[in-house]
C-alpha cells in the first residue's frame, strides 16, 4: 500500500468515525425525546380526564414523531456500519470519497459538511441527486450536475 493510499484511507476512516459519532448522537437524542414524550403522556394519566386528554394525545403524537425520527436515524446508522473503511473504491459507490473540481463528497448518509484537516467534505446519501449524477464514474471522468460539468479529480 502506498503512502498516498494510507493517507486516503486515514481520511476515509476519520470521516466515517465522525459520521458514526453524529448519527449515534441523533439516535440517542431521538430516543430520549421519544421517551420523554411517552413519560409526559403517562404522567397525565389519572388526572382530571377531560382536561388532560388533549395533552396526552399531543404527547402521543409527539412520541410517534420522535419514534419515526429514531427509526430513520437507526437506519442511517446501519448504512454507515456497512461501509468498509479499508476498501479503496474504484468507482463512485457507497463508501467512496470523491474529490471533484467543485467540492469533495463522502458517499454515506446525508449529514452535510464535515471538516477533516481543514478540508471540507459533504456527507451525502446514495439517494441524493448529485450522487445519482456521478454513480459508477471513475477518477478522471466527468458528469453533469445542474447544467455544470464536474470532473472527478480523485476517488478512493
Amino acid at each position: 500500500m502506498t503512502t498516498e493510499t494510507t493517507l486516503d484511507l486515514d481520511i476515509k476512516h476519520r470521516l466515517l468515525e465522525e459520521c458514526l459519532r453524529q448519527q449515534t448522537d441523533f439516535v440517542d437524542h431521538a430516543r430520549q425525546a421519544m421517551e420523554e414524550a411517552q413519560s409526559s403522556a403517562n404522567e397525565s394519566q389519572g388526572a382530571i380526564e377531560d382536561k388532560f386528554e388533549s395533552f396526552r394525545e399531543a404527547c402521543h403524537i409527539q412520541r410517534d414523531m420522535f419514534a419515526k425520527q429514531l427509526d430513520e436515524a437507526i437506519g442511517k446508522l446501519s448504512i454507515l456500519k456497512r461501509i468498509v473503511r479499508s476498501k479503496v473504491n474504484e468507482d463512485v459507490s457507497l463508501g467512496s470519497i470523491v474529490r471533484t473540481d467543485a467540492q469533495n463528497y463522502f458517499i454515506s448518509v446525508s449529514l452535510g459538511e464535515i471538516n477533516i484537516d481543514g478540508e471540507k467534505y459533504f456527507a451525502i446519501s446514495a439517494a441524493s441527486p448529485v450522487f445519482q449524477a456521478m454513480v459508477g464514474k471513475t477518477k478522471g471522468e466527468s458528469f453533469m450536475f445542474r447544467d455544470k460539468k464536474i470532473t472527478i479529480l480523485d476517488l478512493f
